[in-house]
């Protein structure tokens, strides 16, 4: 039946018409499984970013198995079974570190170098950029599921190649969001966006898994990717690094611990401000956007008496948000 989904650019919203293919891979599996699982196909991608939501429906019957049991694959395995996945195998460097999970989860912990998903219609590699490669070439030893996906915002899918040679659809699911702890809840997941690329079939999967969750994806061509993901390391590490070094200028001044947790409160709201405004650059508050920049500037020359480093940094940002507000009135 056709759905409207909506795919949309780094720049332009379009509405697309998809239709649900049934009983299409990678949601088949070998053994038995429920034909009315399908596929949504969806517009193909443009040349360096397209972000695709739709009312799509996570596959109940998506058998999958988890490599890297750390806080982004507990989390992702979580959501997936909370989705009525049915999760086969959790696989650490040593099977001692999978038990916890796989006995959560109800699935078998097994070691990297003895995984095998032949099979599965996922396996998602939810290891660090460093180690990636390695575990790849471990992985490659034993026949893997129908589509594997890597959680990796810096590198794209030909990271998997050695799989994709061995007839696994290969792709990306990475996603934007802070994973200071494990995540527990389904309800976290909603409205975060996956960064995906890869073959068409992962990418569907890929797509699909993220609408089900109650997000979105964003393709990202290989490119860009380790741009896109410094860029996603400044918006969540580079923000708290901001508000240690405001609570650090309190703490220099003597002042009481309680403005720390004031300038936290600051962000708070301005971060609340940005989601609900038309776009970041209209929520700029302050007196930058109040067109008092000789203000702030003197303001940064008494940093300078306190942290000279910081106050160079500030003045840089200072001038950059001044360009922002300068061209979002052009």
């Amino acid at each position: 039946m056709p759905l409207m989904s909506t795919t949309t650019d780094c720049s332009t919203a379009i509405n697309v018409t998809s239709r649900i293919h049934e009983d299409s891979p990678p949601f088949r599996r070998a053994t038995a499984r429920n034909p009315s699982q399908g596929i949504l196909r969806l517009a193909p991608p443009h040349s360096y970013c397209s972000a695709v939501t739709s009312n799509s429906v996570w596959p109940s019957s998506l058998a999958l198995s988890i490599a890297g049991p750390g806080k982004v694959g507990a989390s992702l395995a979580r959501w997936a079974v909370a989705k009525g996945a049915t999760l086969e195998h959790v696989a650490a460097r040593h099977a001692a570190s999978a038990h916890h999970l796989a006995s959560e989860l109800g699935a078998v912990a097994t070691s990297v170098a003895e995984l095998s998903t032949e099979g599965e219609d996922l396996l998602l590699v939810a290891v660090s950029d460093d180690s990636l490669e390695a575990v790849v070439e471990t992985l490659s030893s034993r026949k893997q599921a129908r589509v594997v996906l890597h959680t990796s915002g810096r590198l794209d899918a030909s990271v998997l190649e050695v799989l994709r040679d061995q007839g696994s659809k290969v792709g990306t699911f990475h996603p934007l969001m802070a994973f200071p702890a494990e995540s527990t809840s389904l309800v976290d997941a909603q409205s975060v966006v996956f960064g995906i690329d890869g073959d068409s079939e992962a990418v569907e999967l890929a797509r699909r898994m993220a609408d089900g969750l109650g997000g979105s994806s964003v393709e990202v061509d290989p490119e860009i990717r380790p741009l896109y993901h410094l860029a996603a390391t400044l918006a969540a590490g580079g923000i708290v690094t901001l508000l240690a070094c405001a609570s650090d200028v309190a703490t220099q001044l003597g002042m009481d611990p309680a403005v720390s947790r004031g300038y936290l409160r600051l962000a708070e709201g301005a971060i609340k401000q940005a989601s609900a405004s038309k776009s970041l650059t209209a929520a700029i508050t302050g007196p930058i956007a109040r067109g008092e920049m000789a203000n702030y500037l003197d303001q940064v020359e008494r940093l300078r008496t306190v942290d000279p480093e910081l106050a160079e940094i500030v003045e840089r940002l200072a001038h950059r948000t001044q360009d922002l507000l300068n061209r979002s009135h052009e």
